[in-house]
């Protein structure tokens, strides 16, 4: 079956296209025909870009006026580099929603979900809607497809009401759904399922610490496939710092500063997404390579800023080890994840009374591969896995498709 994943931002379209099935699936052989990118929508700049194999298209500085006329350059840029004769070859479209409420797995997208994800809009403002209209321009173009939604927070709907509840009057999470919900839930939920191949264990046998780092952060604990805590929240403020979100803090700061400062509501939340974190703490960027380049060469506040990062991950592995009692494997995974040794050392300094024993030669030549990085007596595996999130999407859409288990 050949997918058409979307992921449908507010001025830009990450998509793939790929061709998987069950015994793909289960070899891990499934075919990345397309990747590529459509940025600046909604001006006369937009840059498109595509890649299939050794043949690229890009086109700089053309007008793109809505998702519509973006997506429908996805096709074009599709058919342009040979992935696609026809559009006919499409079999469906997988849709990255972040915010799915209630909902525990993907799902075929019938007017009754689309109006649940429109429901979960006032909790995921900037994202939901940006998702449907990826949903609504595909309804026009492939009326005969299916589509299915793949949910960031629908693997976290495992949790326990201990690990999800807020200690805040109930009424609210009965009448408001205020309670945490998490996300990055299926690069989560990918990378546990390839630790288990590559180790070659069950979900049964297995309980994992998954750690997704990148500009937005959040660590997870799993316990036989299925997710039991996890850092992110209500929001993906909540949980570990991040590139320029502050993860936790006192909620009194908040009512302090706008006491104190006169801040807006709006300003406040423009200083916790957008000023906070790496770049708060380092007044210099939120990127992490800089960070590390900065601390390098002396420079203070950058070495604090990755200090205060690597420190906010231990805390979480320690309480995650103690959620659940017996820790197979910790993973690391996202652009810091896959690529940061430095970060991967300093988040396991001090957890060798754990179980986590990391090799240090192992963990400086892990850049952007599979790799164990664990010590060969490490009681717990140590992996840096690459995430895939488009993969997982359209496995899932797949398998949604044939009415088959996810996995």
């Amino acid at each position: 079956m050949k997918i058409l994943v979307l992921n449908c931002g507010s001025s830009s379209i990450k998509f793939q296209y790929i061709e998987t099935d069950l015994e793909r699936i289960d070899h891990n052989q499934d075919r990345l025909l397309a990747r590529g990118l459509v940025e600046k929508i909604g001006t006369v700049e937009a840059v498109a870009s595509c890649q299939a194999g050794e043949r690229a298209s890009r086109d700089v500085g053309v007008e793109i006026p809505d998702h519509h006329a973006a997506i429908a350059k996805v096709v074009s840029m599709l058919r342009n580099t040979g992935a696609l004769a026809d559009p006919k070859e499409i079999s469906a479209v997988g849709h990255r929603v972040v915010h799915g409420g209630d909902f525990q797995s993907s799902q075929l997208i019938t007017a009754e979900v689309v109006k649940k994800i429109e429901e979960a809009v006032e909790l995921a403002p900037l994202h939901n809607p940006h998702n449907l209209k990826g949903y609504d321009v595909c309804r026009e173009l492939f009326p005969d497809r299916a589509q299915v939604a793949v949910f960031d927070t629908a693997f976290h709907q495992t949790m326990p009401a201990r690990a999800y509840l807020y200690a805040l009057p109930y009424d609210y999470f009965r009448r408001h759904r205020i309670r945490r919900y998490g996300f990055h839930g299926t690069s989560h939920r990918y990378v546990a399922y390839r630790f288990r191949q590559l180790t070659d264990r069950s979900k049964e046998e297995t309980s994992l610490i998954t750690c997704h780092l990148g500009n937005g952060c959040s660590i997870t604990a799993i316990q036989h496939g299925r997710s039991v805590d996890t850092s992110m929240g209500f929001t993906p403020l909540e949980g570990l710092v991040m590139g320029t979100r502050p993860g936790d803090l006192d909620p009194a700061i908040i009512l302090h500063l706008m006491a104190k400062l006169e801040m807006s509501h709006q300003e406040v939340a423009t200083m916790l997404n957008r000023y906070s974190g790496l770049y708060g703490i380092s007044g210099e960027t939120n990127d992490m390579r800089g960070l590390l380049e900065s601390t390098r060469k002396g420079h203070e506040r950058a070495r604090l800023a990755v200090e205060v990062f690597c420190y906010r991950i231990r805390k979480y592995i320690g309480a995650y080890t103690a959620v659940l009692g017996q820790v197979h494997g910790l993973v690391f995974t996202g652009g810091i994840g896959e690529n940061a040794p430095r970060v991967r050392e300093l988040a396991c300094e001090q957890l060798a009374g754990l179980g986590y024993e990391l090799d240090k030669a192992r963990n400086e030549k892990a850049l952007g591969i599979e790799a164990d990085i664990a010590t060969a007596a490490s009681p717990a595996r140590i992996f840096v896995i690459p995430t895939n999130e488009e993969l997982l999407i359209a496995r899932d859409t797949y398998r949604t498709i044939e009415g088959i288990e996810n996995i």
